[in-house]
């Protein structure tokens, strides 16, 4: 069954498409999921909540751009519902105020790690920081979209960029000395 036949029979609530978008989709949405929670229950329930918001507004779909862009966003919308439900803490942090924590190691080579060991030093983030990290990195948005979004200053959304790169830096150094390949450069 193509995508459009897929859409049509969830617009009216057809259990078998909805189980077809699911299965078709379900792995691509969790890998969405699991950038922006802290564990794969978590990422399991915004994926969930992502599905039910798919199935009641599936008609709000325009068939304009791509479905599977469209899933994503709602997905990343999800999470960010999400994270502002769970948020117990906020970081307030202007930009002027961050000092930089580079290295000093020019470049890392491309495969000292693992993609289940960068996930894992991406999971050890601070909530916020992930969040952004993701969604300036990953999805590509602007600090000035991510801030409304999230509903930060500007300069916050900066600020946890850098810091979270910052911290990635670390963690792979750490990995990478541990793993013996450091050049001590």
């Amino acid at each position: 069954m193509k995508d459009h036949q897929i859409i049509e029979g969830c617009a009216r609530h057809n259990r078998k498409a909805q189980q077809l978008l699911y299965d078709r989709y379900s792995r691509f949405l969790l890998g969405v999921c699991t950038r922006y929670a802290s564990n794969r229950a978590e990422a399991e329930d915004i994926l969930q909540e992502s599905f039910l918001k798919i199935f009641f507004s599936i008609g709000d779909f325009s068939g304009k751009g791509s479905f599977k862009g469209w899933l994503r966003k709602v997905a990343v919308n999800t999470a960010i519902t999400h994270y502002h439900k769970n948020l117990r803490y906020r970081y307030y942090v202007d930009i002027e105020e961050y000092v930089s924590t580079e290295t000093g190691i020019a470049d890392f080579e491309e495969d000292f790690c693992t993609a289940d060991e960068l996930f894992g030093i991406l999971n050890e983030l601070p909530a916020g920081y992930r969040m952004v990290f993701n969604l300036y990195a990953v999805e590509g948005y602007r600090h000035k979209e991510i801030a409304k979004m999230l509903k930060i200053d500007t300069n916050t959304s900066k600020s946890q960029y850098s810091r979270a790169r910052a911290l990635i830096r670390q963690k792979l150094e750490s990995l990478r000395k541990l793993k013996g390949r450091y050049s001590g450069a």
